[in-house]
């Protein structure tokens, strides 16, 4: 064989292997990726996944297989992996008709969304009112972020623009409705989630809103029962616990309170997101007014573990653990009613000198009228001098209004003097306007003194 047709070969070898080389790219990975929607729509998504990842090895720049990896792994519920084939996809391909653009947009404003991405959420939400003008779920998404971001006159104007799409979007009336209430236009707002409502009774989002507006009213038993609804919508079921317990509070219903408290933290599903912070610590509330203070001190670690600048949590475990470690004042905040009240006839007498004559359990602790014990002093006294005793176990400082209702009490049981006893003790208020008056102040620091000398 002459050189000239070894070169012939050579060449005619090459000119092969490039024509199938074009032919295979070309040809052959289009027909690859036209068949993984089928892949997926028949649910061999490991095919469709490895099909799609050949292509991408080959060609890193083809957009178009970067997006089926991308259905491929959210068809197999690996949304993050997804997510970042489609922000690959969403930052460098151009539309042209291979990629469903719509549906496409529908995806990553979902995905931006769930991943607290809100300003790339609402640019594909408002890519997307463009898209489906008569489409009013994308106002209502606009509108939404927008109410997240603190827009509230953007999100009023999109919510108001859903509703001109489509009169009869219940959500978009509840949602509306709520937001005229934050604004302080409670007539309006009344009259857009009522209309949410009758347009959809089954949508139990509504009935949150309800419930708020009529807590805002004090209409604590229509909230509770508006909000007994809300609990059957998952998106608002422990946001609508939080707010029933918080009813109950303002009704004295410790119980009932705690109950809807326990539960909006049982069905949390995050242990760090605010509604179950807020959750825990209202239940610890609950406790602490229950006198169940290790409970209440076990929420608040709790909270402590997630974010340790929640409200006045540190503060609470400071002062709590500084009196787990002295025994009186552990019995005189834990104790029971009945127990309690036998803590302050003890204090009376050992600590204060004084001998109940009528003593009643209170919301706050405990109420004696009481006179002076016989000694030395006043043995001869032919009449022995009344006193007015509170006991306060409250955390929070005595204010001067409880004192002012003290000074009226005295007088009008013509008592010598009034005591109060606080393991919270006194605002500065309080404490000045007792100074001219004939009642006598005992703060923590005393009263643990006292408790100690009556062997409590």
């Amino acid at each position: 064989m002459s050189i000239a047709q070894v070169v012939l070969f050579a060449v005619l070898g090459t000119f092969i292997v490039f024509t199938v080389f074009v032919i295979i790219k070309n040809v052959i990975a289009p027909t690859k990726l036209g068949g993984i929607p089928r892949l997926i729509k028949d649910g061999k998504i490991a095919a469709a996944t490895r099909t799609a990842k050949a292509v991408v090895a080959k060609n890193p720049r083809d957009y178009v297989a970067h997006y089926w990896l991308g259905e491929a792994y959210f068809a197999d519920g690996k949304q993050e992996l997804a997510f970042m084939e489609y922000k690959m996809v969403n930052e460098n391909a151009v539309f042209d008709g291979q990629i469903n653009e719509l549906q496409f947009r529908k995806r990553m404003a979902e995905l931006y969304s769930k991943n607290g991405e809100s300003d790339n959420a609402l640019k594909e939400y408002l890519l997307l009112t463009n898209m489906e003008p008569k489409n009013a779920e994308n106002d209502f998404n606009v509108a939404r972020i927008y109410e997240s971001q603190g827009h509230g006159a953007q999100a009023i104007g999109f919510y108001q623009k859903a509703l001109n799409t489509n009169p009869r979007h219940a959500k978009a009336h509840a949602a509306l409705g709520y937001l005229l209430f934050r604004n302080k236009q409670y007539e309006k707002a009344k009259k857009e989630i009522d209309t949410a409502i009758k347009l959809s009774p089954g949508t139990y989002s509504s009935y949150y809103y309800l419930g708020k507006v009529l807590k805002e009213s004090k209409d604590y038993s229509g909230a509770i029962k508006a909000l007994e609804k809300a609990e059957r919508d998952p998106e608002f079921r422990q946001r609508a616990l939080i707010e029933r317990g918080s009813c109950f509070m303002a009704v004295s219903q410790v119980d009932n309170a705690i109950g809807a408290f326990e539960r909006a933290v049982k069905v949390a599903r995050n242990e760090g997101s605010q509604e179950t912070l807020f959750a825990r610590y209202f239940l610890a509330a609950c406790y602490e007014n229950t006198r169940k203070l290790d409970l209440a001190i076990a929420q608040w670690e709790k909270i402590y573990q997630r974010n340790r600048g929640f409200r006045d949590v540190s503060a609470k475990l400071d002062e709590y653990r500084e009196l787990q470690s002295n025994d009186s004042m552990k019995e005189y905040l834990t104790a029971a009613p009945e127990q309690f009240v036998e803590i302050c006839k003890k204090t009376a007498a050992a600590g204060l000198s004084l001998a109940p004559k009528k003593i009643d359990s209170t919301s706050y602790g405990c109420k004696m009228l009481a006179i002076e014990q016989k000694n030395e002093k006043n043995w001869m006294s032919m009449r022995q001098q009344l006193f007015l005793v509170e006991f306060h176990r409250e955390t929070n400082p005595v204010e001067d209004g409880v004192l002012r209702k003290l000074a009226d009490e005295i007088k009008a049981q013509n008592c010598s003097k009034g005591v109060i006893c606080a393991s919270g003790g006194f605002s500065k208020s309080a404490v000045s306007y007792a100074e001219e008056r004939p009642i006598v102040l005992i703060d923590k620091d005393k009263l643990e003194g006292i408790l100690s000398k009556a062997g409590i």
